[in-house]
């Protein structure tokens, strides 16, 4: 072959930036050890089953930005979180992609997976180890998109990641996706959170059967919590800017803060407690952190929900119970069938 020296030039170049790389990754192992990181890629099969990940959509052939190719479908282990080579891949081939990168002939297009705005290598964790290596802004990839609710980005830690779980899980027993598709994130600073807002549907469950003197599926609980309870007090607090106060929180947190709230007035006060809805406990949150509240939220009238935490923890409790029992009944309906 004519470029067959060039070729070998080429391959003995990918043999020293290989070396180079591979101490890379040692001394990010040895930071990332040090500072109780992980320096691994993700796992995509690990990602798939925490955010339960089922549906697939292949999207074709595109040009993807190298940094945001944050994971691989089976060898996360053998590359650093930027992709560098550790000491089980192999040497020799690594030099041949490289070496092959820089030919007249180039390398074919990779595939990927695609969650949110993150991608997960299932065929080409060589060609995306030396495109990092050389600066490459992007490469061309076949892309299959797995559609998701959860803002996976890159730069997410294992804890965001564990934090994504949990509100996935949230999503599944309330099938918000499907019942309300293009429902406002109910993203939590706290993860352990989620049980108190399944526990308010739970709630707002037991109110609307014991209303229609029938059983309520708990999706259709769900939805109508969601356009009846949160939704409006969401509603409250983007009028009023309420979150440009509070960097830290989302609309998530704030809600539960309100409900919280009059709570805890309600324990302690009962029916003489002075704020009962919504609209009154904004006006305590802001006025608790000494900001200008708003003369038009001192004129707003709503109703609002309030739970006590042995109400919600309880409901949560009896919800899944009846499930449990509805799940074993139909085992006992098979077997006599059979």
């Amino acid at each position: 072959m004519s470029d067959r020296p060039e070729f070998e030039s080429h391959y003995a170049e990918g043999l020293n930036l290989f070396s180079n790389a591979r101490r890379q990754a040692f001394w990010q192992d040895m930071l990332s050890l040090l500072r109780g990181q992980s320096a691994e890629l993700l796992s995509f099969d690990d990602v798939k089953a925490r955010l339960r990940l089922r549906e697939e959509s292949y999207k074709g052939l595109q040009n993807v930005p190298v940094e945001k190719i944050v994971g691989s479908v089976g060898r996360y282990k053998d590359f650093s979180r930027n992709f560098l080579p550790r000491g089980s891949t192999s040497r020799d081939r690594w030099s041949r992609v490289y070496a092959q990168a820089n030919s007249m002939q180039g390398l074919p297009p990779i595939e990927l997976y695609k969650v949110g705005d993150a991608y997960f290598v299932r065929d080409g964790n060589h060609r995306v180890s030396v495109a990092r290596q050389v600066g490459a802004e992007t490469i061309e990839a076949h892309v299959t998109e797995l559609p998701t609710s959860i803002q996976l980005e890159p730069g997410m830690t294992l804890q965001d990641l564990n934090d994504a779980s949990a509100y996935a899980a949230f999503l599944e027993e309330t099938n918000l996706d499907d019942t309300r598709p293009h429902h406002q994130p109910l993203e939590l600073t706290e993860a352990s959170r989620y049980s108190d807002l399944l526990g308010h549907i739970y709630v707002h469950r037991g109110l609307l059967e014991h209303n229609r003197g029938a059983a309520v599926e708990i999706e259709e609980a769900a939805a109508d919590w969601y356009d009846n309870v949160y939704r409006p007090a969401v509603t409250l607090i983007r009028k009023y800017d309420v979150l440009e106060h509070s960097a830290d929180r989302t609309e998530a947190d704030l809600y539960l803060w309100l409900v919280d709230h009059l709570r805890e007035l309600r324990d302690e006060f009962g029916e003489e407690a002075r704020s009962r809805s919504f609209s009154d406990a904004l006006v305590d949150f802001l006025t608790e952190r000494k900001i200008a509240v708003p003369k038009d939220l001192l004129l707003e009238k709503d109703d609002s929900v309030m739970l006590t935490k042995t109400q919600v923890m309880r409901a949560v409790q009896l919800g899944r119970q009846r499930e449990q029992q509805g799940t074993d009944s139909d085992d006992d309906n098979d077997d006599n069938e059979r």
